[in-house]
């Protein structure tokens, strides 16, 4: 473990699992502290809207699980600390900030194509979040097969020639997402909201957000006070606060 290593945040390294995030949710009800999930093999990982995330042998799958404070829209944000961290991480292993980029609502960049990707799944009554789990995917050795629309998968080795272990990249990850939330839970979302903007992929350009009932085409002008996509539009400015983003 790294001497970097939040302290008082736990580290559970797993050969083989069926889904990182499902592991936290059967882990919760015994949470002391907040923890990480990494699993070497993970057989049943799962995307954004149920998708199914092809994990092959040597790639990064990994849950952090905590008891956030706050309403539930609050404790959404904390995807946008998740895809910061990712960012510092792969700078540090490769030393190439230009080469990342931040693509909302949830992937991580790699010379244009799609190299992470993060899912936030909460369990809580009345409308309140008890504990929350961001998994996290990152192609570090090996991409999945292309889906037809999709932006395309890279893997991490074969783009940068950088190799690395899952473990040795949750060492770098970890306490970059504690640097990360200490400043959200300190200064607010502000900071993170001109960070994750700093690192945006196609901010400025036109792209086409889809939700499960419609399709916006605009201008990608930022992201709202509560994370939701702006989208400059011939109906005018809208706010989008979940979709599926596709780049023309």
């Amino acid at each position: 473990m790294s001497s970097n290593w939040p302290e008082g945040t736990g580290r559970i390294i797993l050969s083989e699992i069926d889904s990182t995030n499902a592991e936290a949710a059967r882990r919760a009800p015994e949470l002391r502290g907040p923890a990480w999930i990494l699993a070497l093999r993970q057989t049943q990982g799962r995307g954004r809207r149920g998708r199914a995330w092809h994990d092959p042998k040597g790639n990064f799958a990994a849950t952090y699980l905590c008891r956030p404070e706050g309403a539930p829209e609050q404790v959404a944000m904390r995807s946008f600390m998740a895809a910061l961290a990712l960012h510092e991480a792969l700078v540090t292993v490769t030393g190439r900030p230009g080469s990342f980029a931040l693509k909302w609502p949830n992937d991580v960049l790699l010379n244009g194509g799609k190299l992470a990707g993060i899912l936030l799944e909460s369990l809580g009554q009345g409308g309140g979040v008890s504990h929350l789990a961001i998994g996290i995917g990152v192609n570090l050795r090996a991409a999945p097969e292309a889906e037809p629309g999709a932006t395309p998968p890279v893997d991490l080795l074969s783009e940068t020639g950088c190799a690395v272990t899952p473990q040795e990249f949750l060492d770098l990850l970890a306490p970059a997402f504690a640097r990360w939330e200490a400043q959200f839970v300190t200064y607010g979302f502000g900071p993170i909201r001109t960070a994750w903007l700093d690192r945006a992929a196609r901010l400025g350009a036109q792209v086409t957000a889809r939700t499960l009932r419609e399709e916006q085409t605009g201008t990608f002008e930022g992201i709202d006070a509560n994370g939701a996509l702006l989208l400059r539009t011939g109906r005018g400015r809208i706010a989008i606060p979940a979709a599926d983003v596709y780049f023309s």
